[in-house]
């Protein structure tokens, strides 16, 4: 809050806000386990939370979750993009939201070495607005620098909002040599903990960002047996907070 602001203004709750990279359901053990993915979803019991590798790779792209299981046991709404096929999201980003109404939805290619896209969402939560982007960028450098430019031009021609950015960076620096340096630049981000491989974390690929008039707090793995063994990464949860307004 400005340091001007009335301390009286009510604060719109916090939110539960996650990320992870779910494997395409295949844990540990080498088996695919949808049910075993939503167990670890309903653990996690986010508002909002961004799926990377939701869909298969190739072929149909298929969507992989049980949606209908998943609403009834996690609570958790689609953002499903109008996209042909059968995917569920968009170059297999998904994103989940609870209690919020869905104005418009951005799915955006980005530029590099193999398919990847970034799926936006603009939301609407009891009047508070805001902008929720999962990604999942390349393995190359290069790539994540256009890409990572690539979104931000994205942005920069939307109507502004407050802004989440959640998913799965494939880069484990976070200073200037970074290749998505020009992200961390144009948010703020808590540094993230080691999330991959799930078992014994030793690198920080996720990432849970957002827009300087927005508050990130508590950022931590979600790390449980399950979560452990159902994808190769750990989810990452943080509690967004929205600054104090005026009464209507």
């Amino acid at each position: 809050m400005p340091a001007d602001a009335p301390d009286n203004l009510p604060h719109p709750p916090p939110l539960l806000v996650a990320s992870w990279n779910i494997h395409k359901g295949v844990g540990a053990d080498r088996r695919r386990d949808l049910f075993r993915t939503a167990e670890v979803m309903q653990e996690l019991c986010p508002d909002i939370l961004a799926l990377q590798e939701a869909d298969r790779r190739f072929g149909d792209r298929a969507g992989l979750l049980d949606l209908e299981h998943v609403r009834t046991q996690c609570g958790l709404v689609p953002v499903l993009p109008d996209t042909p096929g059968p995917s569920h999201g968009w170059h297999g980003n998904l994103i989940f939201v609870r209690h919020a109404e869905i104005e418009d939805i951005h799915p955006l290619a980005l530029p590099g070495f193999e398919p990847r896209g970034a799926l936006i969402a603009d939301l609407n939560l009891s009047g508070q607005l805001l902008r929720v982007v999962g990604l999942h960028m390349g393995l190359l450098a290069t790539s994540r620098r256009a890409q990572s430019h690539a979104l931000l031009d994205r942005l920069s021609r939307l109507p502004p909002r407050p802004t989440l950015v959640m998913g799965d960076m494939n880069e484990w620096r976070s200073g200037p040599n970074a290749s998505t340096a020009a992200l961390h630049r144009q948010f703020h981000a808590p540094p993230a903990p080691r999330s991959f491989p799930a078992r014994l974390p030793v690198a920080a690929l996720d990432r849970i960002m957002a827009s300087r008039d927005i508050a990130l707090t508590g950022l931590t793995t979600h790390d449980t047996p399950l979560a452990r063994h159902a994808s190769d990464h750990l989810p990452l949860k943080a509690r967004l907070t929205f600054p104090a307004t005026a009464a209507p």
